[in-house]
């Protein structure tokens, strides 16, 4: 059975088992998705989050990053998923279509901390999960993605539900009624990209994987075959094109999900469908002399799904703004740069942006396949009256062919930690992360995440 052979896996595979290639991808997940969620507390989410989540009460289990409290464990995991996702600066992944450290990493260090688990034991945790996602991904096809249902929620729910389940220490049977529970607990939808509950999403997978794993624990039930036959997960939401999750599952970690197709880290703070256009504008921009006073026309090319997620052309917001290559394109020519300064709702409301933006037109690319943000490529053609500049972009920034340097994840790291915690304290915070296969509990890092003054 499916579900049986997942559920062996994910809690028979021994963290010594993992490579150390994949257990340092974990890594870098972590220090990304914690800077992430560390630069998310500036938004106004955390306020809301903060104010709700201490008028429930609950046990002092896990800390929300840098904020200064603890709630629960499931409540912890469900703001620092919010958190972490808020910017759409966080890690994706070809295979799941979606952000899988948003939802993994808050579950892994809210259930770390509540039980103690070690850094090695959170590593492996994640690289599990990573292999979840990718697996149901895969078996989910395009199709899932491209009906409108958010896979970052959706299949992260899964994800989540496993690597807590290796650090609670659940049995194969219980493994198998917490995907049974996580499958009732599957939901979000790519309608409210553009909103707060975009990242919503991400947090709701990482509190019901924490859920579902804990009640299963305590001998709640589900159906334990969920991913079998008629009426299972994959019948309800997979599209037509996905794969046969048998084929998939006798391949598990051959490779490794982690390592290859791997993680796609982040250059910029919006949706990733964005990515090779910005990448190629801003190679563009010094190679001809670009001057946004010059542009007569902006044409982006677009293949079959892959601005999918893309889906304001007349953003009035920051948060529409990172769902628009309209925005994205004008404010890359106009800037010469894309920050987290970049989307907010001044920036995408300013007169000289949105004349440029009017200059700004997608248009399809007949192809006979089906991509993502993730995988593609665009065509891109600047006009001006001195002539027409080309650019092809077949590469996505941040993917492994386009790779972020340990010099720049650093940086990255630092730029969003030091928004929140003093450049002291994120220099600390830094180095335990990059240590942290060596911690015996990984609520260290939580609690680090803190600064010493914070009161929200």
């Amino acid at each position: 059975m499916l579900t049986q052979k997942l559920a062996e896996f994910v809690i028979d595979t021994k963290a010594l088992d993992v490579p150390q290639e994949a257990l340092d991808d974990a890594r870098d997940a972590l220090i990304d998705t914690i800077g992430c969620g560390l630069a998310g507390t500036l938004d106004d989410v955390c306020r809301i989050l903060v104010h709700f989540l201490r008028a429930q009460g609950g046990n002092a289990q896990a800390t929300v990053w840098g904020v200064g409290f603890a709630t629960t464990a499931s409540d912890a995991a469900f703001a620092n998923g919010v958190l972490s996702h808020v910017l759409d600066y966080d890690d994706t992944h070809s295979h799941l279509r979606g952000h899988p450290s948003a939802a993994l990493i808050p579950a892994i260090l809210a259930v770390g901390e509540f039980v103690q688990s070690s850094g090695i034991d959170a590593l492996a945790a994640h690289v599990i999960g990573m292999e979840v996602a990718g697996k149901l991904g895969r078996a989910l096809g395009d199709g899932h993605y491209l009906r409108g249902w958010h896979a970052t929620a959706t299949v992260g729910v899964f994800a989540a539900a496993a690597a807590a389940a290796r650090l609670l220490g659940l049995s194969v049977d219980q493994m198998r009624h917490a995907l049974g529970i996580a499958a009732s607990e599957s939901s979000g939808l790519l309608r409210n990209f553009g909103t707060m509950t975009k990242p919503f999403n991400a947090g709701h997978a990482a509190k019901s994987g924490v859920i579902a794993t804990m009640l299963a624990k305590r001998g709640f039930t589900a159906d334990t075959c969920i991913f079998d036959g008629k009426d299972g997960f994959l019948s309800a939401y997979g599209g037509a094109d996905g794969q046969p999750l048998g084929e998939l599952l006798d391949r598990l970690a051959q490779p490794w999900e982690v390592i290859k197709p791997g993680l796609f880290f982040k250059r910029w703070p919006c949706c990733y469908c964005n990515h090779r256009s910005i990448g190629g504008l801003l190679q563009m921009i010094p190679e001809h002399g670009l001057k946004p006073d010059e542009i007569e026309a902006v044409e982006i090319g677009f293949p079959p799904g892959s601005d999918a997620a893309l889906i304001s052309k007349d953003p009035r917001t920051g948060l529409q703004g990172k769902f628009s290559i309209e925005y994205v394109a004008a404010a890359t020519l106009l800037d010469g740069k894309v920050t987290l300064e970049s989307f907010t709702d001044e920036m995408v409301n300013r007169p000289e942006v949105r004349r440029l933006m009017q200059k700004v037109r997608r248009y399809p690319i007949d192809d006979s396949r089906t991509f993502a943000g993730t995988v593609g490529y665009n065509d891109l053609t600047v006009k001006t009256a001195r002539g027409e500049f080309k650019l092809h972009v077949d590469k996505t920034p941040g993917s492994p062919v386009w790779p972020v340097s340990a010099a720049e994840r650093d940086e990255k790291f630092l730029d969003c930690a030091g928004r929140v915690l003093s450049g002291e304290e994120a220099r600390r915070l830094l180095e335990m992360l990059l240590n942290c296969q060596s911690l015996t509990d990984v609520g260290v890092l939580a609690r680090a995440t803190a600064p010493p003054q914070a009161n929200p």
